[in-house]
């Protein structure tokens, strides 16, 4: 009765198989037109992102080039293979000039980012603080000295994309807290770095700037997620770099590039303006850190980080000063060491690597971390994707997934009664994936 009164109503050639056949057609055709449309606007989105970064490194090698044009007598050789202790020295008392190291390591930078992608802006503001440096009364404990910054940590005047085209347009107006207290110690960020779509990768790829190389080897990745840090300073493009860590995103690329780098303990840095992908993450503290040549440089910029200017801008920190007295005591330490964790299986170098050390250092303790199984799954897996992924996979929307990044991505997106079921399947043959799927459900 109901479907007659309905026909009444519509027009009779509705019932018609052919129109009706045209309009799921034209329906289906409109949505592929309006996907095709979509991609369109992405991908002029990255072409104009892409023209602006080039656009970025010809205004640099014009000011490189300047500066060499006008002070041909720059040993730029020299100053790029002073270490960073050394060079902080020179600058201070005035044997090096602010002014040619930054030209030296510009120019420097270009070089490496020609050869392995590593870089995606330049700081333009870095000659203005040049010339502020040069002013300051008081030399700061980084006084002279280039620092790159990885993508993510907010520059005035710079985007901070992380590898998301919905992040292109959004201009920051502001520095963030960590770069304010590198100007104030006499620092020159002058560049950012490359790094993988949302963070969330041990490679170092975004569909907006491509794929960054090892420049130890072009066949390798520099690591993830600082592996544009760790590919320019390994380069000899920068002689001090700020990444980030989570789980290995400072001591992943400073493996594979043969650096030093340092994730400091939880709330130490100020993260304040940096941009994340995954917000509300408490029970795994993600933290900015130093990446660098040697171990006495990260000391250097710990110590001029962790200072007055940094605790007044982020009141939330505790306001604990570098302990220069420990770092420099010659008392014996008691350092536990293990070969293998249970967990992840280290390859023949990482094991030689520590016989070596431990044979260097000889009285080591051996230990086994506790529980490693019940930390990385329902600690750590389950705190970072607490909400299931779900605020990582909104993420993505009106954007295109990175290659490298969509097996991930694929698993991330599978609903939560999905995953636990591949989960039951997978326990007797794989049950660390299985464990894995049930934590990437979440909490709750």
């Amino acid at each position: 009765m109901t479907q007659e009164r309905l026909w009444q109503v519509l027009d009779p050639s509705w019932a018609d198989p052919r129109i009706l056949s045209a309009l799921l057609c034209g329906s289906a055709a409109a949505i592929v037109l309006l996907k095709r449309l979509g991609h369109r606007r992405i991908q002029q989105k990255m072409e104009e992102a892409r023209r602006a970064r080039d656009l970025a490194l010809e205004q640099m090698e014009k000011a490189a080039r300047r500066f060499k044009r006008e002070n041909p007598g720059t040993q730029t050789a020299h100053i790029l293979s002073l270490p960073m202790m050394e060079l902080a020295e020179k600058l201070k008392e005035g044997s090096l000039s602010p002014e040619s190291v930054l030209y030296s390591y510009m120019g420097k930078a270009l070089e490496v980012t020609q050869e392995v992608n590593c870089v995606i802006d330049f700081i333009h503001g870095c000659e203005d603080q040049l010339q502020k440096v040069k002013k300051q009364k008081e030399k700061g404990l980084l006084y002279g000295i280039p620092v790159s910054i990885k993508d993510h940590i907010n520059c005035k005047g710079h985007v901070s994309s992380g590898g998301l085209v919905k992040l292109l347009g959004q201009v920051k107006e502001e520095d963030s807290v960590i770069v304010q207290v590198l100007k104030s110690q006499g620092a020159i960020p002058f560049v950012k770095t490359n790094i993988p779509q949302t963070m969330i990768n041990y490679d170092c790829s975004n569909l907006i700037f491509g794929q960054t190389l090892n420049p130890l080897n072009h066949q390798k990745t520099p690591g993830g997620s600082s592996g544009g840090e760790g590919a320019l300073i390994a380069g000899g493009g920068s002689i001090l770099g700020i990444g980030s860590d989570v789980a290995g995103s400072i001591r992943l690329p400073s493996s594979f590039c043969g650096l030093c780098g340092l994730k400091p303990t939880g709330n130490r840095i100020s993260k304040l303006g940096v941009v994340s992908p995954i917000t509300g993450m408490y029970s795994v503290t993600g933290t900015l850190g130093p990446m660098a040549r040697d171990v006495d440089s990260l000391a250097l910029c710990m110590k001029a980080l962790l200072c007055d200017e940094m605790f007044r801008l982020d009141p939330t920190l505790p306001p604990i000063p570098f302990d220069d007295e420990v770092y420099t005591s010659s008392k014996p330490l008691r350092i536990g060491y293990y070969e293998g964790d249970g967990y992840f299986q280290p390859s023949p170098s990482m094991k030689r690597a520590i016989q070596e050390t431990r044979k260097l250092l000889q009285e080591l303790v051996p230990f086994a971390p506790p529980k490693i199984d019940y930390v990385v799954d329902e600690l750590f897996t389950r705190g970072i994707f607490s909400d299931g992924a779900a605020h990582l996979v909104d993420c993505f929307k009106g954007d295109i997934v990175d290659p490298n990044l969509k097996s991930q991505f694929n698993t991330y997106r599978l609903p939560a009664l999905v995953k636990r079921i591949l989960a039951i399947i997978l326990k007797p043959i794989y049950p660390r994936i299985a464990r894995d799927l049930n934590a990437l459900c979440g909490v709750g």
